[in-house]
């Protein structure tokens, strides 16, 4: 569809919430851009360079009409004093939380923070490469770790427990992240981004109650400040945040974006009765990175004929895989700009159905132990999965038992097959013994424990 609008003002029209000639584009291109150059993901996320290149090819490739300077949620993390596991394919995930055990209302055990330190220079210079030689013509949005999951990093899992037993310091940790968080976006709107998200996944795994009481404050002083700067903001959380849903609407940012766990036309009523533009869904793992060109096309409709054509944004519901097939994304791409080609595919296809019948569960009953099975995107790459494997092997470690803990990321098709014979319907879920036990919610260590000392028990009288 022609429109005289550049993809900047398209994706400014629609995070204000306002009609559109189509809804613009924006997939989330983070270490995928060193796919398009040819370099591994701990390179590609270290240099400026090499960001600008992949953008820069991303743009030529995918005519988005928005692109994210960078997808890493760990940039704060490691200045404050996060040591970081890096990898070829996926961004780096933290591996050692300095306030874990320290939880005392001081943070000396912190590393100062400035948006000079880091990696940030590296960030600030492929901002002002992309501004130079992209001019207006896209909308560069800045991601910053939310409050929530900076916490997290810092404090490890303990914070699940410390929200019962020491609530307060909780609460200003939360706040000392948002803190930085003002930072880190003031940092980004001087070097020139257009929209900055909050991206708080690990608010997936809480409960409303909780949402409202650590995390609304803090991200609200977080998008009042954002407005005083004359910026826009977006709230993005990945994972099944449908408990959350209306929460996050009533928090004060411009734009709320999702992934593919959540309905949009559910998403698109309540973002718009709150006034907030709102974005996603497009599926990552079945389509995008397994799915073929068509399969593409077809999440690409579905997503534009649910989101409608006001406030509303079509992306990826996280960071795009490094693996994703180029034309998988191109194939996204036609299906934006060309009205005529969606009505073609959606007369002519139809979504895969696939049975996986060479694909079975193990008789779990016969087993002497209790098998954990966790259905994840991928621990390495995703932060409320990462953190659910290590609740897993932290209560197994600490009991008796035997157990077997076991993986399956969707990222493959068994991975995905085991989701569907497990009845798994959202990420991350551990199930126990074949049975869903925690789905989309990280337990504390007690209830962890006491679950599978249950299915042992269970064991021992059938035997």
């Amino acid at each position: 569809m022609h429109t005289s609008l550049t993809g900047k003002e398209l994706v400014l029209q629609a995070v204000k919430g306002r009609a559109t000639p189509r809804a613009p584009w924006v997939p989330f291109v983070g270490c995928h851009g060193g796919q398009l150059v040819g370099a591994p993901a701990d390179e590609y996320l270290r240099s400026a360079e090499l960001m600008t290149a992949g953008l820069l090819k991303a743009y030529e490739l995918y005519r988005p009409d928005g692109l994210p300077v960078i997808f890493d949620l760990q940039v704060e993390a490691e200045i404050l004093g996060c040591e970081l596991h890096w990898s070829k394919d996926v961004p780096p995930s933290v591996c050692t939380h300095p306030l874990a055990g320290h939880l005392q209302g001081s943070y000396t055990a912190l590393n100062a923070f400035s948006t000079t330190a880091g990696r940030y220079p590296v960030v600030w210079q492929t901002l002002r490469n992309l501004r130079q030689s992209l001019g207006e013509q896209i909308a560069l949005y800045s991601l910053i770790c939310g409050p929530f999951t900076l916490a997290l990093h810092l404090l490890g899992n303990d914070i699940f427990l410390e929200m019962h037993d020491r609530p307060v310091r909780v609460s200003e940790l939360v706040n000392y992240c948002a803190a930085i968080a003002r930072q880190a976006a003031d940092g980004y709107l001087s070097n020139g981004a257009d929209v900055i998200a909050v991206v708080d996944p690990m608010t997936s795994q809480i409960s409303p109650a909780h949402f409202r009481q650590f995390v609304t404050p803090a991200v609200n002083g977080i998008f009042d400040h954002i407005r005083q700067q004359k910026g826009l903001s977006s709230l993005f959380v990945c994972g099944n945040v449908e408990r959350n849903l209306e929460v996050m609407c009533a928090t004060h940012c411009d734009n709320i974006s999702v992934d593919e766990q959540i309905a949009l036309p559910r998403l698109r009523q309540l973002a718009l009765n709150n006034g907030k533009s709102f974005g996603g869904n497009l599926k990552l793992t079945v389509a995008l990175l397994m799915g073929s060109e068509d399969d593409c096309r077809l999440e690409a409709i579905r997503n534009l004929d649910e989101g409608g054509d006001r406030g509303f944004i079509l992306s990826p519901g996280c960071d795009i895989p490094y693996h994703v097939p180029p034309q998988n994304l191109i194939a996204v791409t036609e299906m934006v700009h060309d009205a005529y080609q969606r009505q073609v595919y959606k007369q002519t296809q139809t979504a895969k159905n696939l049975p996986f019948d060479h694909i079975s569960l193990p008789d779990y009953h016969q087993l002497e132990e209790v098998v954990i099975d966790i259905v994840t995107l991928d621990s390495e790459a995703c932060a409320p999965c990462q953190y659910m494997v290590e609740a897993a092997k932290k209560a197994a470690a600490g009991l008796t038992v035997k157990t077997i803990i076991r993986e399956h990321k969707i990222k493959d098709e068994a991975g995905v097959a085991m989701m569907k014979k497990l009845n798994v319907t959202g990420l991350p879920t551990i199930c126990l013994d074949g049975e869903v036990a925690f789905m989309s919610i990280i337990p504390d260590q007690p209830s962890l424990q006491a679950a599978i000392l249950a299915k042992a028990r269970a064991k021992q009288r059938s035997a």
